[in-house]
This record gives structure tokens, C-alpha cells and sequence, in this order.
């Protein structure tokens, strides 16, 4: 569908841009972050000295806004792509084979590369997805480290059919109203874990106890609550009720939220910080693509990168650990040749996501996301439109 002619947002599940191709290139960035929070990490940095110091510090607030941008994300274009005929079963089907292809062949290479000897109590929780239930880190960031969100994501998939639900039953008039409570929400619960459960020795590299990362940063009821204003911002848009503004205006906003990521304490970081600038982003960008506008994400080569985003987000963990053991004994290295190193780090986990959304991911989605038709030869239902798109958008 040609953006520049596309119709308008509709909310009964009437023709809509087709792809956010905008959305779609920008879920690179988002992945890319949550590499160089990965990258920076004292745990895998190839850096040394105070150059570490400084990158880590730089760079450790990135995780939390690469993850917080999916998770709006992600509620954003189910409810933008959902149909209300659409059954529960159709709609978890399909959810399944988008995580469960990519998740278990970086399941299999992260055993492979470095944990080939995690006991069961580990990798059982880690293959079923159901890590992110248990606050100790050794579990939950277990095997592939990476997974937990797509923990989190199940659990979303299993709550939309209902979510989707109420979403629908507000009064476009009230759906600002339940938005900033939501914001409010994220913003307030770093408080809370602050304040009540304060207590225990802290994380190793982290100025807070494993209960409070995990209540703040994994714990499923909690991240929902971003999902959940993922949902309603989508229907501000498809109902009309979008304030304005635009990308450069939301751009600004992330750059401003970062600065601040950067002073406040640690819990904040994860989420609080990114509610407001990421609420703000995700609908501005989707605008864009509605109203035909410029927009730097959107392109061949953007499209081309965030298709490959969820299978870049799963393998670094892998490639980035696995360089790690291998040079253990020649770290730190000097400024230049540890560039370098996170250079050649980030082209190898991009080749391998394009061969692994190549092979797996995308046969997995045509052969695997819909029931065979009971039509001659056995041919498969085609896709509908809205179906495509948020394949295409994905998830993480």
C-alpha cells in the first residue's frame, strides 16, 4: 500500500497503513541500545580503565529504554492490528510461532557456546518461558540471557485477548485520562520497590538488591503495565485524539529523557524514565506513516534492519558472552582495538540475525501461523492485511 494515499485509521478494523514501516525501522535502534548497554556491561566490555568506566556509565542506561520502547511497542501494534472477530486461539497461535522458532534455536547456540552445563533448575524455566516468574538473576537471566522479555511478552499475549477487550469499552474521550494513570503507574513503582524492599545484599555491578531489579525490570504483572499504554495509545490514534506531536518534537523529548536516565537513581532507569518520551514516539511515528509524512525511519535499508531486529536482540547474548570467554585472557584491550572488537561483534550478530529471520523465522510464520484451509491440495489461508503487518512489525 503507497503510504502517501493511505486511509485513514479506522478502530472497527477497516483498512489501515498496512505495515508502519517507520515503526518497523525503528525497532532497530531500540535493539541496538539494548547492545550497547550489553556491550558496555562490566561483565563483557572489552574496554578497559577508566574508558570502561565511562562507557559503562554512558551506555548502561540503554537497556532500559531498548526494552521499555518494545514492550509499548508491542501493545501499540496489537491493538492497532487487531480485529475483533480475530478468535483467542487464531491470535496466540500465531504469537507462539513468532517467539518460540527464533527463541529456541538461540536457546540451543547459547547451551552451546557458554552454558552447556546449566543444570535443569535453569534451562528448563528459560526453554518454557517462564524465567522471568523467579527473582533470582541465575534463573531468570538464565541460559540465553535475552529471553526473559519474550517471558514477559507470553504472558501479554495470554492477557490480550481480554486487555483488548476493556481497551475497547473505554470512551475515546477517557483514553488520555487512563493513558497518563498508566504513565503515572510506571513512573511511581521504582518508589515503591525503593521503599519496600530495601533490604539484602546488592547485585554485583548494580546499586540494588535482586528483588528490586526484578520486581522493577521482569516481574510480568509489572512490565504489562507499559503494554497496557501501548494498547491505549493506539487507540488515541485510531480514534483521532492524537495531541500533535511530532517526531523531532518526540526525538528531543528521548535525547532530554536520557540526559536524566543518566542522574537519578538506578530503578528509574529501567522504566520510569521512558514512559513519557517512548508514549510520545511510538504514536508520532505511526502518525507519520498514516499522514504520509517524512520520516528518517522509514526506507528499504530501515525496513530491511528492523525485520532482523528480533533475531539480532536473541543472538547477542550468545555471540557477545562467547567473545567474551574466548578472550578472557587478553582483556582489557586498548580504546582503538576495543572498538574495534565491538564493531566486528555487532556485524557478526547482524549477519547471523539476517540468515536466522531467513531460515527460521519467516518459514516459520508462513508454514506455521495458520491452520491449513480446507480447500483443494491443502493451500493455507493468505494472511489478512492487518495479520502481515504486525508480522512484519513483530514483537520481542
Amino acid at each position: 500500500m503507497n503510504v502517501q494515499s493511505a486511509p485513514r485509521p479506522k478502530e472497527d478494523g477497516a483498512p489501515r497503513v498496512s505495515g508502519l514501516p517507520s515503526l518497523t525501522g525503528l525497532r532497530f535502534f531500540a535493539a541496538m541500545a539494548v547492545f550497547l548497554y550489553h556491550v558496555t556491561s562490566f561483565q563483557l566490555t572489552p574496554f578497559g580503565g577508566g574508558t570502561a568506566q565511562q562507557a559503562g556509565r554512558i551506555l548502561g542506561v540503554a537497556g532500559g529504554l531498548g526494552v521499555a520502547f518494545f514492550f509499548i511497542l508491542s501493545g501499540f501494534i496489537l491493538t492497532w492490528s487487531a480485529r475483533p472477530d480475530d478468535a483467542p486461539r487464531a491470535f496466540l497461535r500465531r504469537r507462539l510461532v513468532k517467539l518460540y522458532p527464533n527463541h529456541l534455536v538461540t536457546f540451543v547456540l547459547a547451551l552451546v557456546v557458554f552454558a552447556g552445563a546449566t543444570g535443569w533448575k535453569t534451562w528448563l524455566p528459560n526453554i518454557l518461558l517462564v524465567q522471568t516468574w523467579s527473582w533470582d538473576p541465575a534463573v531468570s537471566f538464565g541460559v540465553n540471557g535475552p529471553s526473559w522479555s519474550l517471558g514477559c511478552e507470553l504472558v501479554f499475549y495470554l492477557c490480550f485477548p481480554l486487555l483488548y477487550r476493556w481497551i475497547r469499552s473505554i470512551e475515546p474521550r477517557r483514553l488520555w485520562a487512563w493513558a497518563c494513570a498508566f504513565v503515572a503507574a510506571v513512573m511511581a513503582l521504582p518508589a515503591f520497590a525503593y521503599a519496600a524492599l530495601a533490604g539484602g545484599p546488592t547485585m554485583p555491578g548494580l546499586p540494588v538488591n535482586a528483588v528490586q531489579s526484578w520486581f522493577v525490570y521482569q516481574l510480568p504483572p509489572v512490565r504489562m503495565l507499559e503494554f497496557v499504554l501501548g494498547m491505549l495509545l493506539a487507540r488515541i490514534v485510531l480514534t483521532d485524539r492524537w495531541i500533535g506531536v511530532r517526531i523531532h518534537h518526540a526525538l528531543a523529548l528521548c535525547a532530554v529523557g536520557y540526559v536524566v536516565a543518566l542522574d537519578v537513581p538506578f530503578l528509574y532507569t529501567l522504566s520510569a524514565t521512558w514512559a513519557i518520551p517512548i508514549a510520545l514516539l511510538i504514536p508520532a511515528v505511526a502518525v507519520a506513516d498514516i499522514q504520509g509524512r517524512r520520516s528518517p525511519f522509514r526506507g528499504r535499508v530501515m525496513t530491511w534492519l528492523g525485520e532482523v531486529s528480533f533475531a539480532f536482540y536473541l543472538l547477542q547474548a550468545s555471540v557477545l558472552t562467547g567473545g567474551a570467554v574466548l578472550l578472557a585472557d587478553h582483556r582489557p584491550f586498548g580504546a582503538m582495538a576495543a572498538l574495534g572488537l565491538c564493531l566486528l561483534a555487532w556485524a557478526l550478530i547482524l549477519a547471523s540475525a539476517h540468515v536466522l529471520h531467513l531460515l527460521v523465522e519467516r518459514p516459520a510464520m508462513r508454514h506455521w501461523s495458520r491452520p491449513r484451509a480446507a480447500g483443494r491440495h491443502g493451500a493455507r489461508t493468505a494472511p489478512p492485511v492487518q495479520d502481515a503487518a504486525v508480522d512484519r512489525i513483530g514483537t520481542s
